[in-house]
């Protein structure tokens, strides 16, 4: 956990409140990578639904698109230090606002993908 130091000032603890949710959201992209590579091999190995794995590939793209994204705002940070007006501070924050919204529905085609092949697991019949 990081700890603010109340002698700094409210730009640097916002500063540093946003890297830490950049690199979270990285680290749990990262790990979607991870599980959807284990998804392709259950979809490919024992579902065999073309269905589940046109939408595990459209995830995936979107995995990856979402990691540039969220790699380029981590090595922009040093430019927010540098933010010297309002208008600077806004942009930046409207960035990562929208940068939050766009994580978040993401995340939530991930647990419907999740649902959709434990739902089909659950239904597979082993003959």
């Amino acid at each position: 956990m990081r700890t603010f130091n109340p002698t700094e000032s409210d730009h640097l603890i916002f500063l540093k409140k946003d890297k830490a949710e950049i690199e979270n959201w990285i680290e749990q992209l990262e790990f979607i990578n991870t599980e959807l590579e284990y998804f392709t091999e259950i979809e490919h190995k024992i579902l065999k639904d073309n269905t589940i794995n046109q939408l595990i590939q459209t995830l995936k793209r979107g995995n990856t698109l979402k990691l540039g994204i969220l790699y380029r705002c981590e090595s922009n940070m040093s430019k927010m230090k540098e933010c010297d007006n309002m208008q600077c501070d806004a942009y930046y924050l409207n960035n990562h606002e929208k940068n939050r919204v766009s994580y978040l529905e993401h995340m939530k085609l991930s647990y419907a993908l999740k649902t959709k092949i434990y739902d089909s697991l659950l239904k597979f019949k082993v003959t």
